[in-house]
């Protein structure tokens, strides 16, 4: 088969079917006597599952060690790499998942607080009849998650971090 008529049963351009063979991805090309390439009926699926896996996410690289199945037409470790990659996209929305539950369950346990405690919550000078210095101990409102969800309130000192 010529590259116009594979180009056209596998939706690729023809310069998309050379690179994919100057960088070693489609093999088993022979060439006629004039020169032209003449590709196997197989080289339309090879170039389908390249494109396959692409779509998948894989780069070049990537499908490289899978090529010597998809050259002789058995997708079976293209196949296994895709099964891999679905296992692995499942872990990383189950990850997702359970960090936006906690996000959303801090959200709102900032949410429930009382308002004098909001009101707080912005930085706010101590005066002190003691220090009356460029030094003096400025203190803000500091948050804590505790366990189960629960806020605590702390005054912190910015001079030294200590908790009042």
């Amino acid at each position: 088969m010529n590259i116009g008529k594979l180009a056209a049963s596998c939706g690729l351009s023809q310069s998309r079917i050379r690179f994919y063979e100057r960088v070693g991805l489609l093999t088993n090309v022979m060439r006629r006597p004039n020169g032209y390439r003449d590709y196997p009926p197989e080289a339309a699926v090879v170039l389908d599952l390249i494109t396959t896996a692409q779509e998948a996410g894989f780069s070049l690289e990537e499908i490289r060690p899978l090529l010597p199945d998809l050259n002789r037409g058995t997708p079976d470790a293209l196949l296994e790499a895709l099964r891999l990659r679905v296992e692995k996209i499942e872990a990383l929305q189950t990850r997702l998942g359970r960090s936006k539950t906690v996000l959303i369950a801090k959200i709102a346990a900032i949410q429930r607080m009382p308002k004098f405690v909001k009101s707080t919550l912005k930085e706010r000078p101590t005066s002190s009849p003691q220090r009356s210095n460029k030094s003096s101990t400025q203190t803000e409102i500091v948050l804590e998650e505790k366990m189960f969800g629960e806020i605590a309130v702390s005054e912190v000192s910015k001079k030294d971090g200590r908790r009042r």
